[in-house]
């Protein structure tokens, strides 16, 4: 449990700054403003140390009040890359998530390209056609091999079947910069294919903050007018854009891009979630920019495994019911290892069972970093390792 910091009088013999603890670990703060009745500090170093610490400082206020997704439960998840990790990993540990090996909705472009997906008007585009009807004058949908997929009558019918039995939505927004049609507006899912390209007809462009938010608040009314009741999640994807066409470096762009898309979600559930209570964020982007500094394989693209595997983890011990694929602290301390938090050797040794190296190895390092090797290493003795 987080300690909040006590109010302290103006003008005291204390000064104008007052100290507090977060999670023990002692902080100053400006004394003069008034915070109002919620006020989260954020984090140092030393409190991101902790198992707890993801839930601590990147969750709070962003969980469900208690774990809802079953093995019974139907999911759909699709949008950016991110959404394939999600779909693999639900669907190892058995859980009922749409994917290309489902028999009957498997022909589906949200199971079989949803990964592609990552702008939000793409995303948008699947529940208008699907569920609305919605025809499009011009051929927007190509693979990542750029195939034409075309507006296929069956393949819709099986994707709204798709979308009407679903309990639960995970929607992955990725980019916002898009190519579209310039007469129509209509955004292609992913770049203008190359014998296709037509400057006269096609166009590049950066979508705005206002009509990604105007694309999530359609998501959301279709969905609602179909599923009243189903859970929505939504996420942004911490994987970057592999290059920008603006004539600026891609980190720059890539910058703006998740901006924009963070911008909008937050001012959409702003907005609708005091009218939804099964409306959700799952703060993927926050946890794997914020909390491991070495996040990213030699490509700057693909996050670490055992750091994705612990998004994961984490993801199905707050949203799942029955027991995950393993311990928090096992994964804390795998994905820490991973990213430098901790020394590499540590994980290996810890399944090798050579604790009296791992002791010695961790003797110069932190009291809360011990603490947590430890707890990893009594959780590993009774949690069968993947």
């Amino acid at each position: 449990m987080k300690q909040q910091p006590q109010p302290l009088s103006i003008g005291d013999s204390k000064g104008p700054a007052f100290d507090f603890l977060l999670d023990g670990t002692s902080q100053s703060a400006h004394k003069t403003w008034f915070r109002g009745p919620d006020c989260n500090f954020n984090p140092t170093q030393k409190n991101l140390q902790t198992v707890d610490a993801v839930v601590n400082h990147v969750l709070a206020g962003w969980m469900p009040e208690r774990p809802m997704i079953t093995p019974e439960t139907n999911i759909v998840a699709f949008g950016s890359c991110f959404a394939a990790h999600i779909t693999a990993w639900l669907t190892e540990r058995d859980f009922s998530v749409l994917t290309p090996k489902d028999s009957a909705w498997g022909k589906t472009y949200i199971a079989r390209f949803g990964e592609g997906m990552a702008n939000s008007h793409a995303v948008l585009q699947q529940f208008e056609w699907a569920l609305e009807g919605k025809a499009f004058a011009e051929t927007l949908w190509h693979d990542k091999n750029a195939e034409l997929q075309d507006y296929n009558e069956e393949i819709r019918q099986q994707t709204k079947a798709a979308l009407l039995a679903s309990d639960v939505f995970i929607i992955t927004l990725g980019l916002s910069e898009v190519w579209s049609h310039k007469a129509t507006g209509d955004v292609f899912w992913r770049a203008v294919p190359q014998d296709v390209y037509d400057p006269a007809l096609h166009e590049f462009r950066v979508s705005t903050h206002a009509e990604n938010l105007a694309n999530l608040q359609e998501i959301h009314r279709i969905i609602r007018k179909h599923k009243p009741d189903a859970k929505i999640i939504f996420t942004l994807s911490p994987i970057p854009l592999v290059a920008t066409f603006r004539p600026v470096s891609c980190i720059t762009a890539n910058a703006a891009s998740k901006a924009i898309l963070r911008a909008a979600l937050d001012e959409f559930l702003r907005m609708a979630q005091p009218a939804d209570a099964n409306l959700f964020y799952w703060p993927s982007y926050e946890i794997i920019m914020d909390v491991f500094p070495n996040r990213w394989s030699e490509d700057r693209r693909h996050i670490k495994p055992k750091i994705l595997d612990y998004v994961m983890t984490l993801f199905e011990h707050i949203w799942c019911t029955g027991k995950p694929k393993m311990g928090l602290s096992h994964a804390w301390v795998r994905a820490r290892c991973a990213s430098g938090g901790l020394p590499r050797k540590v994980y290996p040794l810890l399944k090798a069972h050579k604790f009296e190296e791992v002791t010695a190895i961790m003797a110069g390092w932190s009291p809360e970093n011990q603490a947590v090797v430890a707890q990893a290493q009594k959780e590993m003795a009774t949690w069968p390792a993947p």
